[in-house]
């Protein structure tokens, strides 16, 4: 999956230090642009007939990241030697003498210049995901070779730090569950109308050019902006559908590309999570085997099968009565949703945080007065309140604007009886309806990827987002790629975030050299 329904899971590693400023940058998507850019003018010799010349050539004043005393993330950036810059780039790049929109970046820059390699600019997925905070830990993971980059955060256009896009919706995510029924799939009908709505009233002047191409067009501004005649770049999850989109677009300006949890263009879309259902199915089994492993911590059974019996039963209840955690109601599109969120990071922090909540449901179920634990506060907020709405707002008109979705639903309801009972967890979630089905229809069609892209691919086995079938499409419709593959881990964003030194090796021997490898490479989990 590329589109992740919660701030931090399933484009966002949620796992150690190094790497909470991903999670932290991801919750403070409403925050508006701080500081202002002005347009240098262009240099004399440049042609007068580009129409981009003057964002091309633009002066960046570079600053302090901190936006005041509790900017954790500019904080963290400023204590890593990071500055940060506002660039301005046209909102319509059909028209680029109209009105600009601005786009916030931060660099470290590189230590060892007397062999500098270049910029190396990052994408962290969402689509919707703050990336700006990231070149701290992705610094980190790249060892020596992170001294000859200047590594540099892009927060995309309507997100995060950028000019912001707001729908002001109820909520941080357009993903649900459909429900059991008729009468579910009808709330959801409603839900994913209104959301369509409020994004027309709100922000119907922006909705239009929240698209994967102006983000490309972005990123090779801020190229030109930086002094780069090529970038290199990594992306994760729907930043690897980035990357691509970039490299067909501006071939020649193209370094060396490294893309995480990859994404299958032809399987890119508003639906873009059906087909996830088997790679979600076995990540809960074997989050159900740890669980149960760890029975005297979480009291969910001793079992594997005792462990998803728990989880079904939580399931049953909710479809009856929507359980109550503090302020919130928990029903059947919600419940499915938060354990789906839950399954992206395999290890035993994120497991730790998915066995705590579904605890906290069956308590609640039961009837008991329940506070939830905070990660599955966190989700519920993110789910049920707007305080995330930007977050959202940004994904989904990104989604919807990439590719047109079927607009009749009727079709979303036979997918879903197709369905059937197979599966009453996930495909309610992958086969709903969602608000893509209201919107305008894009206004560019989606990029031909180009069949000669040299990237370096990476991909856990059993990842439940991006999955595994999704890698090896790629890899073979790419003849000059390489597979990095991480058997036996159902983990969602591998490079710097897993801990799997020989992935990590593979991954900086090719930014350091610029050759991808002679073949294929395999890594097996680490022994824990």
């Amino acid at each position: 999956m590329t589109a992740c329904p919660s701030r931090d899971t399933g484009c966002r590693p949620r796992t150690g230090r190094a790497h909470r400023p991903a999670v932290r940058t991801a919750t403070a998507a409403a925050l508006c642009l701080a500081g202002t850019l002005t347009l240098g003018a262009a240099p004399a010799a440049t042609p007068a007939a580009d129409p981009l010349a003057r964002y091309q050539y633009q002066h960046l004043h570079w600053k302090s990241c901190r936006l005041g005393p509790d900017d954790t993330t500019g904080k963290e950036l400023e204590q890593a030697g990071a500055q940060c810059a506002d660039v301005t780039v046209p909102l319509d790049y059909t028209r680029p003498d109209g009105r600009t929109i601005t786009v916030a970046v931060s660099r470290i820059r590189a230590a060892d210049t007397a062999h500098r390699v270049g910029a190396l600019l990052l994408n962290s997925g969402g689509p919707g995901g703050q990336t700006i905070g990231d070149p701290p830990w992705v610094r980190k993971a790249m060892k020596d070779v992170g001294a000859r980059y200047d590594v540099v955060g892009v927060d995309p256009r309507f997100v995060g730090r950028s000019t912001p896009l707001d729908c002001r919706w109820p909520s941080g995510s357009m993903f649900r569950g459909a429900g059991g029924g008729r009468a579910g799939f009808d709330r959801m009908v409603a839900f994913s109308a209104d959301l369509a709505r409020r994004c027309r009233t709100h922000a119907g002047d922006l909705v239009p050019y929240a698209t994967t191409r102006n983000t490309a067009r972005d990123m090779d501004v801020i190229r030109a902006a930086l002094g780069e005649h090529r970038i290199s770049y990594l992306g994760y999850s729907y930043g690897s559908y980035l990357g691509q989109v970039y490299a067909t677009m501006f071939p020649d300006r193209t370094g060396r590309v490294i893309l995480d949890g990859v994404v299958d263009p032809a399987r890119y879309g508003p639906r873009l999570l059906r087909g996830t259902e088997e790679a979600n199915r076995d990540a809960l089994r074997d989050w159900a085997g740890w669980a149960a492993a760890h029975d005297a911590a979480y009291g969910l059974g001793r079992t594997r099968s005792a462990v998803l019996a728990t989880v079904n039963a939580v399931q049953s209840a909710a479809s009856r009565n929507p359980l109550r955690l503090g302020g919130h109601r928990v029903d059947e599109h919600i419940l499915p949703v938060v354990v789906f969120n839950g399954l992206s990071q395999d290890n035993p922090t994120a497991y730790g945080d998915l066995a705590l909540a579904v605890r906290d449901l069956r308590r609640a179920a039961e009837g008991r007065a329940v506070s939830p634990s905070p990660w599955l506060a966190g989700t519920l907020d993110f789910l049920l309140t707007g305080h995330d709405s930007a977050y959202g707002s940004a994904q989904t008109s990104i989604l919807c604007g990439d590719v047109a979705a079927p607009r009749d639903p009727e079709s979303y309801w036979r997918d879903l009886r197709r369905a059937g009972s197979r599966d009453t967890l996930f495909a309610p979630v992958s086969n709903d309806i969602n608000a893509c089905a209201f919107w305008d229809p894009p206004r560019e069609r989606p990029t031909t990827i180009r069949g000669d892209l040299p990237a370096l691919l990476v991909n856990a086995t059993g990842d439940p987002r991006t999955t595994y079938r999704s890698a090896g499409t790629v890899h073979r419709n790419w003849p000059s790629s390489r597979l990095v593959t991480l058997r036996g881990a159902d983990q969602h964003a591998v490079y710097g975030v897993f801990g799997s030194s020989c992935v990590d090796a593979t991954v900086n021997i090719y930014l350091a050299t610029g050759h991808l490898p002679a073949k294929d490479v395999t890594c097996s989990r680490p022994i824990t």
